[in-house]
This record gives C-alpha cells, sequence and structure tokens, in this order.
C-alpha cells in the first residue's frame, strides 16, 4: 500500500497544484507552483531544505522555524532573486552568508529574534533593492554594515531596539523606515539619502524635527513624525514644498495656526488624530486644494458655529474622513458624543444675527436662502400654530425686508437682521430681542435655549415637518443586532436610505479575534435593508464595513463591529459527557454483542453436536464400557477402522476426564440402534 501512494504522489501533486505544473525536485512538504518558485510555509524545520533547484528565483520560507544559516545553505542558487526568511527563529547572521546569492534583490528578515548586524553581514549583495529587518530585537549595527548596498531601494528597521544608527549613505534609498525605535537625534549626517521619498520617524522620541535634515531631503514625499514628544508645529516643515502625505498624530503639540500650512498646499493626505484640536481654522478650504484623505479622530471637538463649513466642506470636495466613528463632538452638552460628519448646519447653533459687513461679507454670501424669500418661505414651515404667526408686531421686530434681489450688494454699514432656519427645534419660533440677539419661543412641554430638551412627548408636527422632526442625526448608517454564537444580523436601512444613487453594497467583514484576520467579501443589491452574516466564530468580535459596489475601495465606507455570543457553558458540558457516555457506551454494546454472537455460536454448535450425536450414534454402550475395552487407554491408531464415506461427516467426541478423543463412528461391540450389521474395520 505504501509503494502504491508513493507511485500516486507525483499525479496528485499535479492535480492539486493551480497551475497543473509539478517539479520533481520540490522540496518536501513544500509546493512549486511555478517551475522557478517554491513555497515552504509552516514547514517545522530548524534548517533550509536541501532538494532547492538551481533555476528557482523564489524561495518562501516564512514561519518555518529556522534557527540558523550558513554559506552552504545556498551553494548553488546564484539565480534566487526572492528570499523570504521572516517569521523563524533566527537569533544572528554570519558574516557572508548571503554571499553565494549574487543575484539576490528582495532579502525579507523581518519578526526574527535579530539582535546585531555585522560589518560583513551583507557583503557581497551588490544588487540588493529591498532589505526588511523590522520587528527583531537589533541593538546594534556595526557602522559599515551597509557598505557596498548601493542599489538598495528599501530599508525597514522599525520595531527593533536602536538607539543610534550608522551612517546611512545610500544615493538611490528611496524609503526609510525607522518607527517604534529610540533615535531622539536625527540629524543630516545620519540619513544621507537625497533621493529619499519616504521618510517614517513615528513613535521615535523626536522633542524637534532637525531643520538641516528635512532641507536635504528634496524629495521627500511622504512624511511620518506620529506619536513623538512635539509641542509645537515643526518650524522645518513651513520651508517645505512638495509633501504629499503627512501624519502629526499623537504629539503634544499647540492647535494649529493658518501660518503651519501655507506650504503645504500639495497636501493630498493629513493625519492630525490625538492633537487635543477642539476646532479647525476654516482656511482649511483655501490652503489644501488637493486634500483627498483627512483624519481628525481623538480630538475634543467644540462642535459650535465656528465649526460648522466642516461636514459641508467634506461632502463638497469628496474629502474621505477617516475613523469617522471616532470623530465625534465633545462640546456642547447637546452635541456631546454625536459624529461630527453627520451633523447638519442647524446643529452646530449658529447664531441668528448676521451683520453683512466689509469684514464679514465672505462668509454671508454663502447662505444658500435669499434673504427676500427667507421670512415667508422658511417661517411657513417652522411655525406649526397660527397663535406663533412671526408677522405679529408684538412677537417680530424685523424691519421691512426690501422687494429687489440685489439685497445682498448693501451698503458696508447698514444692517440685516433675521433668523437662520431651524434655528428653534421642536416647533419653537425664532425672534429677536431688542438688543438683536436670537430667541426661541418655546411650545408647551419643550425647554432650553432653543427648545431642545422635550419635558414630555409634544404635539405631532404637521405632516411636512414629520420628516425633519423623525430624523436621527446620530443614528450609524450600519449597526449590528439579534447576535448568536454563528451569525449576526445586519441592519443597513441608514446606509441604503443615506446613499439612494448607489446600485449596491459591498460588505467587508473580518474577525478581530481569531488568527486569520484576511477580510471576505460580499456583494449585496440596494434592495437588501438587513442581512444575516453567517458561519462565524463564537465568542469573536467581528468589524463589518459597507461601501458603494463598484467604487474604489475606502471610498465612502462605514464601519462598525459586532460580537458573535459565547457557548454557554453548560452546552459544552452537555456535548462533552455525551461523548463521554458515547465514548463509554458503545465498546461496552459492542462487547455485549460479541458475547451474545458468541454464545449463539456456541448454543448452535452444541445443538448440532448433540443432534448428530442422537441421529447417526445412538450407542448403546456406555462410556464405562469403552473404557473397558481399551478404547480410551490402548487404542492404536493403526488399528482403528477406516472411517466410511457419509452424506454429511459427523464430528461426535466423547470426553473423559482431560482426554479428547475420536470415537468410532461404529463398533462390533455396540450395537446400533436401527439394527444395521457391522462394518469391517479398516485403515484409514
Amino acid at each position: 500500500m505504501k509503494i502504491f501512494l508513493t507511485s500516486l504522489m507525483p499525479f496528485l501533486l499535479f492535480l492539486i497544484l493551480p497551475d497543473g505544473t509539478w517539479s520533481s525536485d520540490c522540496p518536501e512538504d513544500c509546493a512549486c507552483s511555478t517551475p522557478d518558485s517554491i513555497l515552504c510555509f509552516q514547514r517545522r524545520s530548524s534548517t533550509i531544505p536541501k532538494e532547492v533547484d538551481p533555476s528557482t528565483k523564489s524561495l518562501y520560507l516564512f514561519a518555518n522555524g529556522i534557527e540558523g544559516l550558513t554559506t552552504e545553505d545556498f551553494d548553488g542558487l546564484e539565480n534566487l532573486e526572492m528570499l523570504d526568511l521572516s517569521q523563524n527563529k533566527l537569533t544572528e547572521l554570519a558574516d557572508r552568508v548571503f554571499e553565494p546569492l549574487t543575484s539576490l534583490r528582495n532579502l525579507d528578515l523581518s519578526s526574527n529574534q535579530i539582535t546585531h548586524i555585522s560589518e560583513e553581514c551583507f557583503q557581497g549583495m551588490a544588487l540588493l533593492e529591498r532589505l526588511y529587518l523590522y520587528g527583531n530585537h537589533i541593538e546594534t549595527i556595526h557602522h559599515d554594515a551597509f557598505n557596498g548596498l548601493e542599489h538598495l531601494l528599501e530599508l525597514k528597521l522599525q520595531g527593533n531596539q536602536l538607539t543610534s544608527l550608522p551612517a546611512l549613505s545610500m544615493p538611490r534609498l528611496l524609503l526609510l523606515d525607522l518607527r517604534f525605535n529610540v533615535l531622539p537625534t536625527l540629524g543630516p549626517s545620519d540619513v544621507q539619502t537625497p533621493n529619499l521619498e519616504s521618510l517614517k520617524l513615528g513613535g521615535v522620541g523626536l522633542i524637534s524635527l532637525n531643520k538641516e535634515l528635512i532641507r536635504s531631503l528634496k524629495n521627500l514625499h511622504e512624511l511620518d513624525i506620529s506619536g513623538n514628544q512635539l509641542e509645537s508645529f515643526p518650524s522645518a516643515l513651513k520651508e517645505t514644498q512638495g509633501l504629499i502625505h503627512l501624519n502629526l498624530a499623537g504629539n503634544p503639540m499647540d492647535p494649529l495656526k493658518v501660518k503651519d500650512l501655507q506650504n503645504l498646499g500639495e497636501l493630498q493626505t493629513l493625519d492630525i488624530s490625538s492633537l487635543s484640536l477642539q476646532g479647525l481654522p476654516e482656511e482649511f478650504t483655501q490652503l489644501l486644494p488637493h486634500l483627498r484623505k483627512l483624519i481628525v479622530a481623538e480630538n475634543p471637538f467644540n462642535c459650535l458655529c465656528t465649526l460648522a463649513w466642516f461636514p459641508r466642506w467634506l461632502r463638497a470636495q469628496s474629502i474621505t474622513l477617516d475613523r469617522t466613528e471616532e470623530t465625534r463632538c465633545h462640546f456642547p452638552p447637546i452635541n456631546a458624543g454625536k459624529v461630527l460628519e453627520r451633523l447638519e448646519h442647524r446643529d452646530f447653533g449658529c447664531p441668528t444675527t448676521t451683520t453683512v459687513t466689509t469684514s464679514t461679507v465672505k462668509t454671508t454670501t454663502t447662505l444658500p436662502v435669499p434673504v427676500t424669500t427667507f421670512p415667508i418661505t422658511t417661517r411657513a414651515i417652522l411655525v406649526p400654530r397660527a397663535s406663533d404667526n412671526p408677522t405679529d408686531k408684538d412677537d417680530s421686530p424685523l424691519p421691512p425686508v426690501p422687494a429687489s434681489p440685489s439685497s445682498s450688494s448693501m451698503d458696508p454699514g447698514e444692517e440685516q437682521h433675521f433668523c437662520p432656519p431651524h434655528t428653534c427645534l421642536n416647533g419653537g419660533t425664532c425672534r429677536l430681542d431688542q438688543h438683536g440677539q436670537v430667541e426661541c419661543t418655546c411650545p408647551h412641554g419643550t425647554s432650553g435655549m432653543y427648545c431642545e430638551f422635550q419635558n414630555h412627548h409634544p404635539p405631532s408636527p404637521p405632516e411636512a415637518d414629520v420628516p425633519m422632526a423623525t430624523v436621527s442625526v446620530d443614528a450609524p448608517d450600519i449597526s449590528s443586532h439579534q447576535a448568536t454564537t454563528t451569525s449576526i444580523l445586519l441592519d443597513l436601512h441608514r446606509y441604503i436610505e443615506m446613499r439612494p444613487y448607489i446600485r449596491g453594497i459591498r460588505l467587508t467583514y473580518r474577525n478581530l479575534s481569531g488568527p486569520d484576520r484576511r477580510p471576505i467579501q460580499l456583494s449585496l443589491p440596494a434592495s437588501f435593508p438587513e442581512y444575516i452574516l453567517r458561519g462565524l466564530q463564537p465568542n469573536s468580535t467581528y468589524t463589518v464595513c459597507a461601501s458603494p459596489l463598484g467604487a474604489p475601495s475606502g471610498t465612502d465606507s462605514v464601519c462598525t463591529e459586532a460580537r458573535t455570543v459565547a457557548e454557554s457553558v453548560s452546552d459544552s458540558r452537555r456535548q462533552i459527557d455525551d461523548q463521554r457516555l458515547t465514548t463509554m457506551l458503545v465498546p461496552a454494546i459492542a462487547i455485549l454483542l460479541l458475547l451474545v454472537l458468541i454464545a449463539i455460536a456456541v448454543g448452535v454448535v452444541c445443538y448440532l453436536r448433540r443432534k448428530r450425536a442422537k441421529g447417526h450414534l445412538e450407542l448403546d454402550c456406555e462410556p464405562s464400557q469403552l473404557e473397558l475395552d481399551g478404547v480410551k487407554a490402548g487404542l492404536d491408531i493403526v488399528a482403528l477402522p477406516q472411517k466410511q464415506p457419509q452424506p454429511m461427516t459427523p464430528e461426535p467426541a466423547v470426553q473423559n476426564g482431560n482426554l479428547e478423543y475420536e470415537v468410532l463412528l461404529l463398533q462390533d461391540h455396540c450395537t446400533s440402534n436401527n439394527n444395521m450389521t457391522s462394518h469391517k474395520p479398516s485403515y484409514f
């Protein structure tokens, strides 16, 4: 059987491999899907496989448990271009260990346990372009360790224990990642890379950003200085031009000023989360014309009138606000906890008196409703009762409204007083007091400056106001309900309602509690306001994101988290008990059945023997007579008579004491019951 399986294995591999190819030189426990690529994942061996074909160009050995490397491991692999040794157990690298790999361009040594990089570790690797050493325990690097790597394009050293760097003189380097080390005093002598495009210095302990370092990087497009100790906006960035991606998150710096961003007009991505910002300057709309992605999460925003422009600007410029659910209002109490992006203009409590002067024309000319039609069209919607009619002389001190549509071009000193739409909530009536300040006349059962508090349920508003009163601005676009151990019910009503233009929904979910966090995507029609995710793992947290089907990934994406219910202890114990009971009962029942079958077989045999003995022998002589005649003691096998052929061979036996012997069917001295004549003795 083993020989058969061995001969069948090549055929099975031919069927299993994706492109139907198979190589007889493929190492054991590895997959060779293409002639020049070998994948050995979780091979569980402390050494590199020896049966690697010399023509191999890509060798993936991640998570194999490899503990050491020697030069002999790579003999004959001059054609190798990609070597992945990540997630193994390497603690050190011998000098010139990779020297036989003269064609190597990509080397991944990440997520090992390496502590030191020696002087000649990477010698002989003149063509190397990408070197990944992140996620190790590297404390020191020899100052000549990277000499000779003149073609290096990417160097990743993040997540180590470095406190100093050798002089990185690499003319072609484009990406340098030093995050999460301890390097608070980086200068131009440390990073001599004139063509660098991406520099990542997050979490290295910077107190200030070296101006000379930034000036020397003429080609810098991406800069990450998040998670440092910068107390003010780095002055080095005020002279920088050409930055496209900037990350300032998590620094204890002062609020951003307009002059800080004046030279950063090319920015497309900006992360200013966790900066303790209470607001943003409205000049953002002019300073960042190319912005496409903004992150302002985990800031204590004051959602007052000075920030009312922000949600409208995001929608008008199609700017993606990442981490939307983490971008919420802190003040005032009426808006506390609400998602900033989902607030409407009326929710910011802007004052209802606007002075159209030379200094304020810029902000008031953008109002969507003309002044000439405002008192008639808007108040007719807001006022539910005739007693609160704004035309009453005692309640409305508004001056006459000019009939000319050009009222917005008034003389610089002239004032125009009016109430913006939807200022008063819950059916309240907007009016101005003698000082020109806004006041709300609240209906019975409501209170507050804007009638925002309801003491009891107010009367139902007119039918035209129902949609405006029932919309919940802080309701999530997607939410989860009725979670079981293996399923989650998703509510997509609001997501579809807020996006009537979409033709479908791309649903992406992943398990945050399990080892496999790869995303799973589903495509749903827009007619599915509810959907049940099935086949989930119990007691696990899932993140679920919805985005319009057909749009680029991440566009208008809304996410939520849901958790499946844990299995009850009683059920699991019952299953264990059932398994134990089954494990005990099955062998017991099998043994019992076997004993019953043996007993039945013994009974049948005994019955047949007795029946044959009675039917064919019926000997008149007693066993004692056979003993006297010497059948038991003195039988000579030669002298026994020959057995005669019978239709059925009888098997009678007589047992006396401990001897068992075969009794002759017929004896001369034993008369038969059927009076047959005696047979003559014969030999067997």
